[in-house]
């Protein structure tokens, strides 16, 4: 019952917040429509932050459970963009709010571990040094997220999995030109 109560919260305020931008929910707001008592919501959650929070983190959680391996950097922008697509206006109101920064921890930590996992899947072999590894990684790390940020701070309009597409385009063989380049070393 305590499981399905603390579901029913997340789902609500996910909901909620599709509907309304996060400096207009209140705890009452979710208590109210989730049919419960403000004891239950503070049994599971300290506030709303932390509500959301732990929201961003079963979305990191999903990711990593659903990308074991990563074959490709654009599959890594499509893991990452997933729950944004899916929660568009819920997203865009985190986004725009004062929590940003739960947001886009997350989405750092995400692009973190896709670009990990892509080169764990397609480089495992490579015999490069760890500082040279944490250089190539953090850049596609940063370039991943910094495009996501980018993308989000214009409404999330255009096709971004497209855009990425045609960037991947315009770069591919870089990563394999880096790896090599950090081998012969």
């Amino acid at each position: 019952m305590a499981g399905q109560t603390k579901e029913l919260i997340k789902t609500t305020f996910l909901r909620l917040l599709d509907e309304m931008p996060l400096s207009k929910i209140t705890v009452r707001t979710i208590v109210e429509a989730c049919g419960i008592n403000r004891n239950s919501f503070y049994y599971h959650f300290q506030d709303i932050p932390s509500l959301l929070e732990e929201i961003v983190r079963d979305e990191c959680n999903k990711i990593i459970a659903d990308y074991p391996t990563i074959e490709s950097f654009e599959d890594c922008v499509v893991a990452a963009v997933s729950f944004a697509k899916q929660n568009k206006r819920a997203v865009m109101h985190m986004y725009n709010s004062t929590n940003r920064d739960i947001y886009e921890r997350y989405l750092w930590e995400t692009c973190k571990y896709v670009v990990n996992t892509y080169f764990n899947t397609v480089f495992p072999e490579s015999s490069i040094s760890e500082a040279d590894r944490e250089i190539i990684t953090g850049y596609y790390e940063s370039l991943s997220f910094g495009i996501i940020a980018k993308w989000l701070e214009n409404g999330m309009k255009g096709d971004i999995e497209s855009a990425f597409h045609r960037l991947c385009e315009l770069k591919r063989g870089q990563a394999e030109e880096l790896i090599s380049r950090a081998e012969q070393k």
